[in-house]
């Protein structure tokens, strides 16, 4: 018995090949719709769309939208969805944004998913007074902000060194009943590494078991960096010595940071410690792991005469 492909299984092979990445297959299938007298239908776009999103495609994206009116095919929440997150991957946030504001036009009410992905597009480009504006209009708009909202939000902040700004959208998130999860502490926990606030930062480590928000690997490389930078090479080596307790395999940027914070308080002889747990633990050194323990034992008298460590 002979099946004859309808726009549901169309749309099924399209979204299947969305899933595995396979962009050019799911553009193929869309276009051959029409030859097999099957028109396309908004669910099928936003498959193809989607598809082009996860391929990096962001033209092609743009390209199926704007067809789509060509087609007798009206765009849908999820059409804009997947165009916008296609425009935030590749760092086009103006156009994500002319996106999200020309979506009323035709009549397709923005939702949580669509700001979300607007707000991200503006925290991979720095521009964190554009993330701020578009979380603050979401309730005026009937719209819940989640823990993404907050999280891309405060990532913003982040990368545009408003460390207070970053903290204080870190402490209103219980007030819209927004649950801070690991990604929202760890972009605020960044946030303070990178002005120097150290207290800051440790306190917010300490504080994310309390809200049941498990530290991971990322938390502690930007609480002990924070130490690294406000000279507390104590409180960095007892962070780096605390990860394995909660089973974290400290990452090698964590020992990098820890050796650091033992050269700035001229503490040389610890780094040789640092050393000994990061081969115990089989992490491999980098370049930045070597830096430190050369130019200490230079500056101590500890090289033999072709660079190598002195008995």
């Amino acid at each position: 018995m002979r099946v004859i492909p309808n726009e549901i299984s169309y749309s099924a092979a399209i979204s299947a090949c969305e899933k595995g990445g396979q962009w050019q297959l799911a553009l193929g299938l869309l276009s051959s719709m029409p030859d097999m007298s099957v028109m396309p239908n908004e669910i099928s776009y936003s498959a193809a769309i989607s598809a082009c999103s996860k391929g990096g495609q962001w033209q092609l994206a743009l390209g199926l939208l704007s067809s789509m009116p060509d087609m007798s095919v009206i765009p849908d929440k999820f059409s804009f969805s997947a165009a916008i997150s296609a425009c935030e991957k590749a760092g086009q946030w103006q156009l994500a944004l002319s996106l999200l504001g020309s979506m009323p036009d035709v009549r397709v009410i923005p939702n949580e998913v669509n700001h979300n992905a607007a707000i991200s597009a503006c925290e991979k480009a720095g521009q964190w007074q554009l993330a701020l504006i578009l979380l603050s209009s979401m309730p005026g708009m009937r719209l819940i902000p989640d823990e993404i909202s907050f999280s891309a939000a405060i990532s913003a902040c982040e990368k545009g060194g408003q460390w207070q700004l970053a903290l204080s959208l870190l402490g209103s998130m219980p007030d819209m009943r927004v649950i801070p999860n690991e990604i929202s502490y760890n972009a605020a926990i960044s946030a303070c590494e990178k002005r120097g606030q150290w207290q800051l930062a440790l306190s917010l480590l300490n504080r994310m078991p309390e809200m049941r928000t498990t530290p991971t690997e990322i938390s502690f490389a930007a609480a002990i960096s924070a130490c690294e930078k406000g000279s507390r090479w104590k409180w960095a080596l007892a962070l780096l010595s605390a990860m394995p307790e909660m089973e974290l395999l400290p990452p090698v940027i964590c020992f990098n940071a820890a050796m650091l914070a033992c050269v700035s308080c001229n503490c040389w002889q610890r780094i040789f410690d640092v050393l000994g747990e990061m081969l115990r633990l089989s992490v491999q050194p980098d370049q930045f792991s070597c830096g430190p323990v050369l130019t200490e034992c230079e500056q101590h008298g500890l090289l033999g005469s072709e660079g190598s460590v002195a008995a």
